[in-house]
């Protein structure tokens, strides 16, 4: 396998794939510094389209008059700020501010971890890539948020900044639901103040599986099962216990996401550059297109506060990065699957990934 060589390199998806790595030498008003994410990035408009890049001062990528330069040279690219959204200025009754409980992603999704702690965050369990946490213990967030204090905030999202999506994602907790419970409430809650709005849930595959049909009824338009790694020694080495939950079991949850929510309305997260043979991965990306399950492609990216940022972890190459999404954006396009058909979530959005850039 060469990433690098023996096929026509598309300029502009290879661009992309470096400012996703490299970032942008800006400054930028909504960041998201730390999570249960893969990026440590701002929050910005690449051609109209929502991206979330690193605001990285060493990057070769600048932006003058609302172009992307490489050096003195036009890369083709437009690129602007999202603008603070009007929502981060309130704060609930009791004094939690509203950016405490959910964030504003690209230009018009509002996103939120409905609990902020996970069963798995011990050293010897914990996701190499992850720190749900730390943004809890920097005073970013708060614990768990109640489907009050969410709905308060998505109906002041939506009136005062034209939010349009909502992700809700979770920790994982104990008992069998892995989370779905607390999501169930917070879908209610929110679409109770907000009638319409698209919300897409993410959890682990819940230990029982009524759960997916309990998180459809309560409103939710699309669900994110997050797999990261179909290498089942990547799986180990990256994510100690969530690798506890076998691979059988999530294809089980995907089937039957797919059953209840419908085709191309399922994803799950594959992390490009944690080791795993490319090619393997594009023809596990394919397989999940066959069930219906949107495989959103995202460049691992080492976050202040991981366990692989202190061991010195790097990113991925963007040629790796340009290979991999350019070959699964084919099987989705094949397959007549495209981010932007999704109600609501990481594929619709699309800003952590350069899959809309390579046409899926």
């Amino acid at each position: 396998m060469s990433v690098g060589t023996g096929t026509t390199v598309n300029v502009r998806i290879m661009t992309r794939a470096e400012l996703a790595l490299h970032g942008v030498r800006m400054e930028t008003p909504v960041r998201r510094p730390d999570g249960a994410g893969p990026s440590d990035d701002g929050h910005v408009l690449v051609d109209g389209a929502n991206a979330a890049l690193p605001t990285n001062p060493e990057s070769p990528y600048t932006v003058r008059d609302g172009r992307v330069l490489l050096g003195d040279e036009d890369t083709g690219l437009t690129l602007t700020a999202v603008r603070r959204p009007k929502f981060y200025d309130l704060a609930t009754a009791d004094g939690v501010p509203y950016e405490q409980i959910a964030r504003l992603h690209g230009a018009d999704v509002l996103a939120t971890t409905v609990v902020q702690t996970c069963v798995r965050y011990a050293e010897s369990d914990r996701c190499r890539f992850c720190t749900i946490e730390e943004s809890l213990r920097s005073g970013a967030t708060v614990a768990a948020k109640s489907p009050a204090q969410l709905a308060e905030v998505a109906e002041a999202a939506v009136r005062l900044d034209g939010v349009r999506q909502m992700v809700m994602t979770t920790g994982t907790t104990t008992g069998p639901d892995r989370g779905a419970r607390n999501l169930v409430r917070s879908v209610r809650a929110v679409l109770a103040a907000v009638p319409g709005l698209p919300i897409q849930v993410q959890c682990e595959p819940p230990g029982e599986l009524s759960w997916i049909r309990e998180l459809h009824d309560a409103g939710a338009s699309a669900i994110g099962i997050h797999v990261e790694a179909l290498d089942d020694d990547v799986r180990r080495r990256w994510m100690p216990g969530k690798s506890t939950v076998p691979m059988a079991e999530y294809e089980t949850a995907w089937d039957e996401a797919v059953r209840v929510f419908g085709r191309n309305r399922v994803s799950t997260y594959l992390l490009v550059g944690l080791g795993e043979n490319p090619d393997e991965l594009i023809a596990g990306a394919a397989r999940l297109i066959d069930r219906g399950v949107y495989p959103f492609v995202v460049p691992f990216r080492p976050m202040r506060g991981t366990l692989a940022a202190r061991e010195g972890i790097g990113a991925p190459s963007p040629e790796l990065l340009r290979y991999v999404t350019e070959r699964v954006a084919a099987r989705l396009r094949a397959a007549g699957m495209y981010g932007t058909d999704q109600k609501a979530g990481c594929a619709a959005c699309g800003a952590c990934s350069v899959l809309r850039t390579a046409g899926g």
